[in-house]
């Protein structure tokens, strides 16, 4: 194995990284770069450049990314409805070829010849992160400590700072028992009395929403101005991306909109009990549904129905930057140009209702031709005939055969 120099770390600050950044000074005498990334998390990023000072880093990047992320990674993905067996909005999935495209571009800035995470080999992340890389540079080294080191457990981390001594702040108040992973789109929980199948959420477990109980009693309406696909404005404004998902978190989960608990299979083979709260996405995949039921024509929207599962599944096991991830997305946008108009949802104790939709210019509704009121000779209910024979003569033919 060639020598490495340099090597850059997919840093938060945390435990876990800040353990990771003084393990690759030691196991490789490797000089560390970090990297972190505000994808709409809500926590403070500017922290881990004094962490990562004080632990001798000198090429120190802290991104605002949420833009991108929203632009050119979560919209896209809702232009195809995508949703993982039948239900998670692929809200940790989404996020991780972005990381995998910045450690890879910050390794060509800095001459790094590795990047690091810090994913467990038991988890979907390390499979999305190192699939990304190696698509995006093929050559690149990538170093994935969980599977090489035998840090454990979070006592042997604690262990292990103090002996090398890295600062480690132990935050006030009781520690949350769950793994969560936060962005624009979800926050993610998992561990704790969630490995139990059986056992129900705990309610004080919930960050981004009210129970639907404790929800107002008045819904709340709003507009969502589609373009191509896209939301673009609320109500009348004008708002860019990651603005439009942060506003519809705070109005849905204001509303008990957007929890979920599951049971998936990862891609590494185990199934994973794990809750979501996605307010934003859960109002963004209906409405987009409403508008395109508007606007598409019945075959383009059948089509993007049968292969969303097959898109859906690429994002969720790391193949945002494969071919196949690609071709797809360029005919999923090619069906959008005509999903233009407006759609009025209510928010109501944890439902959102799609009230209303209209497109000016590319709606595919004819009132006169739809009505059970007289028609005008707009369409020949006798024309039905023939259709229903001829679909039905090799129906015919082998009920005739049974006989």
């Amino acid at each position: 194995m060639s020598k490495i120099n340099k090597v850059v770390l997919a840093y938060s600050g945390g435990l876990d990284t800040s353990v990771i950044l003084k393990w690759l000074q030691d196991k490789y005498d490797a000089e560390v770069v970090t990297f972190t990334a505000d994808l709409g998390q809500g926590e403070e990023v500017e922290p881990a450049r004094a962490k990562a000072k004080s632990l001798g880093i000198k090429e120190i990047f802290i991104e605002d990314l949420r833009e991108e992320f929203a632009r050119d990674y979560v919209f896209p993905m809702f232009r195809a409805n995508a949703i993982y067996e039948g239900e998670y909005l692929l809200g940790t999935s989404i996020a991780r070829p972005l990381i995998a495209k910045r450690l890879v571009e910050i390794a060509n800035e800095t001459g790094a010849e590795a990047v690091s995470h810090g994913a467990t080999g038991k988890g979907n992340d390390q499979v999305r992160f190192e699939l990304g890389a190696y698509a995006l540079k093929p050559g690149i080294k990538v170093i994935a400590p969980w599977r090489e080191w035998d840090l454990l457990s979070r006592q042997k981390l604690l262990d292990y700072a103090e002996q090398h001594g890295i600062p480690v702040e132990m935050k006030q108040g009781k520690k949350s028992p769950y793994s969560m992973d936060a962005n624009l789109l979800h926050i993610s929980y998992e561990g704790g009395i969630l490995e139990d199948p059986w056992a129900e959420p705990e309610e004080s477990m919930w960050r981004w929403s009210v129970s639907p109980e404790n929800a107002p009693d008045e819904p709340t309406y709003l507009e969502l101005t589609y373009e191509q696909g896209d939301i673009v404005a609320i109500d009348g404004e004008r708002m860019t991306p990651a603005t439009v998902m942060s506003y519809l978190n705070k109005v849905a989960g204001d509303n008990g909109i957007g929890r979920l608990d599951i049971v998936e299979n990862r891609y590494v083979g185990m199934k994973s009990r794990g809750c979501y709260e996605t307010p934003a996405g859960t109002v963004m995949l209906k409405a987009h549904r409403a508008i395109e039921s508007l606007t598409l024509d019945r075959e383009v929207a059948h089509l993007k129905d049968e292969l969303m599962p097959r898109y859906a599944q690429m994002i969720y096991n790391g193949y945002w930057w494969a071919p196949e991830r690609v071709m797809m997305q360029s005919m999923i946008d090619e069906s959008q140009k005509t999903v233009n108009g407006v759609v009025r949802v209510k928010l109501y104790k944890g439902n959102v209702i799609v009230v209303g939709r209209a497109s000016e210019t590319d709606s595919l509704f004819d009132e006169s031709i739809a009505t059970f009121e007289d028609d005008a000779g707009a369409y020949d209910q006798k024309d039905a005939e023939g259709f229903i024979k001829l679909n039905a003569l090799r129906l015919k033919i082998a009920g005739n055969k049974k006989r």
